[in-house]
């Protein structure tokens, strides 16, 4: 059901990226059997939009954006009790490329693989256990071989910044044989 996801986006957009935990779970190779990395976190993943607009910086150019909600719980606890660093890389990996995603299917109505080259993460705050967060995604760039996004993770219930991030993705190289 995407009918509590807003934006511009197509149904079929919505349809594809709205559940991100089933999403991620149907791109794992074949042979994994057990749960992949994050999987539990990724599954509750809420999406409530996604959209695609002009750059306001660049009328010319097209942005991707989706906004995901997320409750934190005990699995994405450091020691301390707050959101866990780890996490919150893993969080503005999964989310970024969702974004992505998003344009390019509304562009090109296909997904293009790609492999993360580098994630810049910023910590801002701390987040607990039963904090909500909104995680607000938005692409830079789309290109041929480079693709890039920015993250911005709110507690919501704190109303403070807790993560930024960038990050840079590219088509991934072709294996080459062992000789």
């Amino acid at each position: 059901n995407i009918s509590h996801i807003t934006g511009n986006a197509s149904d079929d957009t919505k349809r594809i990226l709205g559940d991100p935990g089933s999403f991620f779970q149907i791109r794992r190779p074949e042979e994994v059997r057990a749960p992949i990395f994050g999987e539990s976190i990724t599954q509750r993943i809420q999406v409530t939009e996604i959209s695609v607009n002009k750059k306001p910086e660049e009328d010319k150019k097209l942005e991707g954006r989706v906004v995901m909600e997320l409750d934190v719980e005990e699995d994405m606890l450091n020691g301390g009790g707050n959101i866990h660093g780890g996490c919150s890389a893993f969080l503005v990996d999964v989310c970024s490329s969702v974004a992505l995603a998003a344009l390019n299917l509304e562009t090109s109505g296909h997904l293009n693989l790609s492999v993360s080259q580098s994630l810049n993460i910023v910590y801002h705050s701390p987040a607990q256990m039963g904090d909500r967060l909104r995680l607000v995604n938005t692409t830079l760039t789309l290109g041929a071989r480079a693709h890039s996004a920015r993250t911005e993770i709110w507690n919501v219930t704190h109303h403070r910044l807790v993560v930024s991030g960038t990050h840079i993705k590219m088509a991934p190289s072709t294996l080459k044989s062992a000789l």
